[in-house]
């Protein structure tokens, strides 16, 4: 009679009967004996571990990865069941097992990282968009009204919810789009555009040795025309000098230091990362 009760109360082939062997774990000194238990009754109970595990298969995580972590919470259950307690194993190691499961897709699975709030935010969220998208007569998606009616949240929260489901994975710069006219097109080929200030960074940057090699009174007529965007007739009135003396200085200098740009890289030519 108790063993036929006992056979219906387990509804899985994975509920080996340990109870002899971890009240002999609970009675051992620490040493190899008890390690070499322990570990036989991590074992036994490994396909329930892996049972748990492949609820959350469908998740978007690698099922081994699952499989490893349900392992490590049910090295913790055996490591902390006591029998003297009076439960069986099984109801207390299924909750350890689950509770790593969850603290891993909470902790280690999101590719963006969110505040526990929000990922509990968007848990409960998409829970809710399920259970009314799946109503009898349900033609289309819940709005957030609705959804914050049935979850009993503020639209607020419910919008922050769902702006967190789309950081649970997050899309390689490099990923081909689907649709796309041309093959090898990816997403980096649509985002950003050309810096148009781009090659006047590196232009002054590959200037700079040269315009210190000028003298000074080149390097102020320079300044002058270029940075201060006066004419020649105004830098020749400043200095007390001609025109013609102000444009074949600027000439000169310019054709200096294109020849010496030209030549080889100077120390410090290259462009600073912005």
């Amino acid at each position: 009679m108790s063993a036929t009760c006992a056979g219906a109360r387990r509804r899985h082939d994975d509920t080996p009967d340990t109870a002899a062997d971890f009240e002999r774990l609970a009675a051992m000194p620490e040493g190899p004996e008890r390690e070499a238990l322990a570990e036989k009754l991590v074992e036994a109970w490994l396909p329930m571990a892996h049972r748990l595990a492949r609820r959350y298969r469908n998740r978007g995580e690698n099922l081994e990865d699952l499989e490893q972590v349900a392992a490590l919470g049910l090295v913790k259950a055996v490591d902390r069941y006591d029998p003297q307690r009076g439960g069986a194993f099984q109801p207390y190691a299924i909750p350890t097992i689950v509770g790593e499961l969850k603290r891993y897709f909470r902790d280690c699975a999101w590719d963006v990282h969110v505040p526990r709030r929000v990922q509990e935010l968007r848990n409960k969220v998409r829970a809710t968009i399920q259970e009314l998208a799946t109503a009898e007569g349900a033609d289309r998606s819940p709005t957030v009204a609705q959804v914050a009616e049935a979850a009993g949240m503020s639209e607020e929260d419910v919008l922050t919810g769902m702006e967190a489901i789309g950081s649970f994975r997050s899309l390689s710069l490099d990923a081909e789009l689907s649709g796309a006219a041309d093959d090898g097109y990816s997403l980096a080929d649509t985002l950003g555009r050309p810096e148009a200030r781009y090659e006047t960074v590196i232009a002054r940057e590959s200037v700079k040795p040269c315009l210190h090699q000028l003298p000074e009174r080149e390097r102020r007529i320079l300044y002058l025309r270029f940075f201060r965007d006066m004419t020649q007739a105004g830098i020749a009135e400043e200095l007390g000098i001609s025109q013609m003396h102000v444009s074949r200085l600027i000439s000169r200098s310019c054709s200096k230091i294109r020849k010496q740009v030209e030549a080889e890289p100077q120390p410090g030519n290259t462009p600073v990362p912005v």
